[in-house]
């Protein structure tokens, strides 16, 4: 109840998930936000609600059963704590200064992310001993996108900061480079479709689903793939391409221009979107020919599990993975070239080829993050490395004071930042 304002910079359930429960801890100002990121909250915290909702119930028919152990799971949040938290919400647009608190001013800049990701550039008034007030400018990177890639422009660069707050996910690699990663889909779907199987995609709902689409239409624009039946098989991702498409104003022109293209030859592939559970029930009659997009990305639940369990033991199919498998889950052992792996409680043996995209993360790579700070033009007084593991934040501290020069860098323990 003391806080004064909450600043967001995207929905990735990671950055967001915890605001219903602060709202109902007692939270009662306001969520600044872009105005994407509100309509893809609207999808992900409603998901986030009902799943922790059916998780207590499917605890509490088997407690009924006398086969649960232990106490039952507690939501975290209700749906209506999530209808009051979209209420607090303060959709505001790039690029308009708003003041979330007395003797602050905030700035959305695009991060390039996902739809809505945003920078903040925050200018935070002082009163200095001598009794005079200064602007302090604190810039929170928020999660930077990848340049030259689909859907997203490119992140916006902040030409000075004071202090700097940076993700640092991938500050120790470079990703493969799109053109790269277009060549593997391109020879896994003409092999697939040869030998009489299907791809199955696994693809998180908010931003990889929607970029695959793009990839996969942009290839056959280009000739390199030949006409295509695709199913969209997620409930979620559906919506956030809707979202998706009703923002398409502010993708970038190469987006712009594809959907145009793709709106006017309309017999050049099949695009379908998924939403009943007989309409997915359907598509695992098809022994071949069907690109399948579904999640959840790595593969621990939802309508993947029933599309890998139809395909994963036919050699004629393949998987191609699309994003960052954590470990120990269902996708990282596909990844890790298991044998078998455990699907509807069964042991399902995996003899499909199993392809795994590089060039695909929402996340800026070394290199992409580099770029971004080589348009401050002096060094930022202060810069804390966040968001990363201890190898990558350690590694990229040492690359910036390397090839910046920049020596005030700092790696925050937990609990331990305070900009200011």
């Amino acid at each position: 109840a003391a806080l004064d304002a909450v600043v967001l910079t995207h929905a990735h359930i990671d950055h967001s998930g915890l605001l219903p429960r602060l709202c109902a801890q007692g939270y009662k100002n306001k969520i600044y936000c872009t105005t994407g990121t509100f309509e893809l909250l609207k999808v992900l915290l409603m998901d986030s609600a009902h799943l922790q909702n059916a998780s207590l119930l499917r605890a509490e028919r088997r407690m009924a059963k006398g086969s649960w152990r232990g106490d039952l799971p507690t939501p975290l949040f209700t749906t209506d704590d999530v209808f009051q938290c979209l209420s607090q919400c303060q959709p505001t647009p790039y690029g308009k200064t708003f003041s979330p608190a007395p003797g602050v001013q905030c700035v959305f800049e695009d991060a390039g992310h996902i739809l809505g990701s945003s920078i903040v550039v925050m200018d935070v008034e002082e009163q200095e001993r001598d009794q005079e007030k200064r602007r302090k400018r604190v810039v929170f990177s928020g999660d930077l996108g990848m340049r030259g890639r689909p859907l997203m422009h490119d992140p916006t660069r902040i030409e000075n900061a004071d202090v700097l707050v940076m993700e640092s996910t991938y500050g120790n690699r470079l990703h493969r480079s799109l053109k790269e990663t277009e060549d593997e889909l391109v020879t896994v779907i003409h092999q697939t479709i040869t030998r009489g199987g299907n791809v199955i995609m696994p693809a998180f709902a908010v931003g990889r689903t929607q970029e695959v689409i793009y990839l996969l239409i942009d290839l056959i624009r280009q000739k390199r793939l030949p006409y295509l039946t695709i199913f969209v098989d997620s409930p979620m991702a559906t919506t956030a391409s809707e979202i998706t498409e009703r923002f398409m104003k502010s993708l970038d022109s190469a987006t712009q221009d594809l959907y145009h293209w793709f709106q006017s030859h309309p017999e050049a592939l099949r695009l379908r979107f998924l939403m009943s559970v007989e309409e997915s029930k359907a598509v695992n009659q098809i022994k071949a020919g069907a690109v399948v997009i579904s999640a959840s990305g790595m593969c621990e639940a939802g309508r993947i599990v029933h599309h890998l369990y139809w395909n994963l033991p036919r050699p004629q199919s393949s998987v191609v993975i699309t994003g960052f498998q954590a470990a120990g889950t269902r996708g990282r052992q596909l990844v890790d070239g298991a044998k078998s792996v455990t699907l509807l409680g069964e042991e399902v043996a995996v003899q499909a080829s199993v392809h795994t995209l590089g060039g695909l993360s929402a996340h800026a790579d070394q290199g992409d993050l580099l770029w971004w700070l080589e348009g401050f033009k002096t060094p930022p007084g202060k810069v804390f490395l966040v968001h990363g593991e201890e190898t990558a934040r350690e590694n990229f501290a040492t690359v910036i004071r390397d090839q910046l020069g920049w020596q005030h860098i700092s790696l925050p323990k937990k609990d331990s930042l305070h900009p200011c």
